[in-house]
């Protein structure tokens, strides 16, 4: 078992350790496993800052706690999910009702709130009574093309930002809120460090799904374009976060949670085996921090090369 790294600073009373979780769908089972690893080497959250799924997971802890009983609950409520069909892989036939707006109701909207109420976001739960560590969750305003955190006011329901910080398309509808129309965070910062910094944190553990396609040199037919083009809407908001969080010297440990193969967003009942590659990757991440002489991290601007010098000389 890992013990507490040389280079969290708990005695120093101004640090704000956040742990910051990001969108991706089925594959939040990655940080699960994850976060059973982060659990084990005694690392605590001081703030939790969540986008999409990664909001999800988040809040769920926030709530049950982030101890070994809070794991088993978070688990179980995934295996739940899986029963549930949250996303059901029918999601070319939704897009095709969506676009020829043949869409009645919201069914799947109101899946998933009847699914946070039972695992403990009843509606008159507010972030304000959250008994353990701040909780953030980050959608996206498509009126105001703003990002949104949910949990900046106390007297905030905690179920109302988890439905806006998870209405992803086309399974769930963005919400219409007092003027502003609320979509999946993840359209505006999939991996929250920049949500985090500004609501204090001075270091960061992110657990970063890195669900990039990568595909190669040559693009035939709209959907891999238009999956193209959501890498590098994503890779552009990760690179600029991290370059802010270089240029505010906060300190961001990154564990990047990747699949040898391509796992479907919607897969929630294939999902299971991504519990262990999660824990594994985490404990190898942790592994190599312990390994550095020096109290700081590595410099994440070496790693991101030229292109990140590039946007902070700006």
């Amino acid at each position: 078992m890992f013990t507490r790294h040389h280079w969290f600073q708990k005695q120093n009373r101004n640090r704000t350790l956040a742990f910051a979780l990001s969108g991706g769908g089925a594959r939040g089972m990655l940080q699960v496993g994850a976060l059973r690893a982060l659990l084990e080497a005694n690392l605590q959250p001081d703030m939790w800052v969540g986008t999409s799924i990664g909001g999800m997971n988040a809040a769920f802890l926030a709530i049950h706690g982030f101890t070994p009983e809070g794991m088993t609950k978070l688990e179980a409520a995934w295996a739940d999910a899986a029963v549930a069909d949250l996303l059901p892989g029918s999601y070319l036939r939704l897009t095709a009702r969506i676009l020829l707006n043949r869409i009645s109701g919201h069914p799947q909207q109101h899946l998933m709130r009847d699914f946070f109420i039972a695992h403990g976001a009843t509606p008159e739960l507010r972030f304000g009574d959250l008994p353990g560590p701040r909780l953030i969750l980050v959608s996206a305003d498509l009126n105001g093309y703003d990002v949104v955190l949910h949990g900046t006011d106390p007297a905030e329901f905690v179920l109302d930002g988890l439905l806006a910080s998870t209405a992803i398309p086309p399974w769930i509808h963005p919400l219409r809120v007092n003027g502003k129309l609320l979509a999946d965070g993840g359209f505006v910062s999939n991996l929250p460090l920049e949500p985090a910094i500004h609501c204090g944190a001075t270091e960061i553990i992110a657990l970063h799904i890195d669900a990039l396609q990568r595909l190669g040199p040559e693009v035939d037919g709209f959907g891999p374009f238009f999956l193209r083009v959501m890498d590098i809407v994503e890779q552009r908001q990760f690179d600029l976060e991290l370059a802010l969080a270089q240029a505010k010297k906060v300190p961001v440990h990154l564990i990047p949670l990747q699949t040898k193969s391509p796992h479907p967003i919607w897969d929630v009942a294939g999902a299971k085996p991504l519990l262990l590659t999660g824990y594994n990757i985490a404990r190898q991440e942790m592994g190599r921090w312990a390994q550095q002489t020096a109290p700081a991290p590595p410099t994440w601007i070496e790693r991101l090369g030229r292109k990140t010098q590039h946007i902070l000389k700006k």
